[in-house]
């Protein structure tokens, strides 16, 4: 099954977005999942975008062009969607909209402790940087276009 991915644009579908995920990503530790944080999200730019399976939104990505990089972050896939390939997808769309924005690199931001992105960002090319942002707790990952 192929993904679409919805760039949401009202408050009402930023929280459509919340509402469909609040009890699959509330203890999601990549990203604090409450309505406040993803509108102050969208009004320091990133851009959010429902992942869809079918009519079941199962992630949400978000991403911002900073000059010549797009800087990415995501949700984790619902649980009963996981093991699907659908990490893979995710990062095919990342890295698709990066070329469709003419950017040198993208930059992915994950918490330190989450294994599976470190695989995953490993196995789509990403390196590690040395930059850590929250107190340590979120790192960065960079792949060159």
């Amino acid at each position: 099954m192929d993904l679409t991915f919805e760039k949401a644009g009202k408050e009402s579908e930023y929280k459509a977005i919340y509402d469909h995920n609040l009890d699959a990503f509330t203890d999601t530790p990549d990203f604090k999942w409450n309505l406040s944080e993803i509108k102050k999200e969208v009004k320091d730019g990133w851009k959010l975008f429902s992942v869809r399976a079918g009519s079941d939104i199962i992630s949400a990505v978000f991403i911002k062009k900073d000059k010549d990089a797009l800087l990415s972050k995501n949700t984790a896939i619902k649980m009963s969607y996981q093991g699907s390939g659908f990490s893979h997808q995710i990062k095919e769309f990342i890295e698709k909209t990066a070329i469709e924005l003419k950017v040198n690199s993208i930059y992915h931001y994950c918490r330190i402790d989450n294994f599976r992105m470190y695989s995953l960002n490993e196995s789509h090319g990403y390196k590690k940087t040395a930059t850590k942002l929250d107190d340590g707790q979120i790192v960065e990952w960079k792949k060159n276009i």
